[in-house]
């Protein structure tokens, strides 16, 4: 796949160093030639110094044979005209960084498939942190409306030797939660479970559920000190 990127700065260079890892052909554009030459040789991407609104740089780039775009420059007024540009030139997959909520509906209008608000994705990611430790890591969908998360089953908790559909069977886990992945130890694959998993205590569970029922979900996982009742597993 051939991205190209608006900006070479720390979102735009660590954006672009992942992409490469991940084999993909990447190009940035930035008018700083210091960071694109760190481009071409530390990340091994394309570098092309410039405006990234500018089309006559935009073309020279490759934005007619780009299979994604990603408008990380540093303003949104910056970001939304090359998104308005890059929807003009056909580029089939468009994101965005959004620095004011105010831009998130302009951007939509303007093309872009997804807009990633950078500082609301730092704050939530800090305050669940805070609140739930234990938690190691946290995705979201939707703008925001589902969260899929990991989580460490500790010894205490309700979960740990039941299994997955005696969990889904229990009143008290919120309905439209899965548990959808485990790894039984550290240095095992991720598994898809299925009902008769037994989740073991120090094992990690891979969990999707609604933003709103985020707290509930953590707290019944790991944080309840009552037991399930015992059920029978179907067969």
């Amino acid at each position: 796949m051939y991205v190209l990127i608006g900006g070479a700065g720390l979102v735009g260079l660590n954006l672009a160093q992942q992409l490469v890892e991940l084999g993909h052909t990447v190009a940035v554009i930035d008018p700083d030639p210091t960071a694109c030459r760190y481009a071409r040789e530390q990340v091994g991407a394309m570098a092309f110094e410039g405006s990234a609104v500018s089309t006559q740089v935009l073309i020279e780039a490759g934005i007619r044979k780009a299979n994604a775009l990603v408008a990380a420059l540093r303003n949104d007024a910056l970001n939304l005209a090359m998104v308005t540009l890059a929807k003009h030139y056909g580029v089939s997959h468009i994101v965005t960084r959004m620095r004011q909520s105010d831009f998130a509906e302009p951007y939509r209008i303007a093309g872009a498939h997804h807009v990633i608000s950078t500082v609301d994705l730092a704050v939530t990611t800090m305050v669940n942190a805070i609140e739930y430790p234990q938690v190691e890591s946290m995705m979201h969908f939707e703008q925001g409306q589902v969260e899929v998360f990991k989580l460490k089953v500790p010894p205490e908790s309700d979960i740990a030797g039941r299994t997955v559909l005696q969990v889904a069977q229990d009143s008290r886990f919120p309905s439209g939660s899965l548990i959808i992945g485990y790894q039984s130890h550290s240095q095992t694959d991720l598994v898809i479970p299925n009902g008769k998993t037994v989740l073991e205590a120090g094992a990690t569970v891979l969990v999707v559920t609604k933003s709103e029922k985020l707290h509930q979900v953590i707290d019944f996982l790991g944080l309840c000190s009552s037991h399930l009742p015992n059920l029978e597993v179907a067969r």
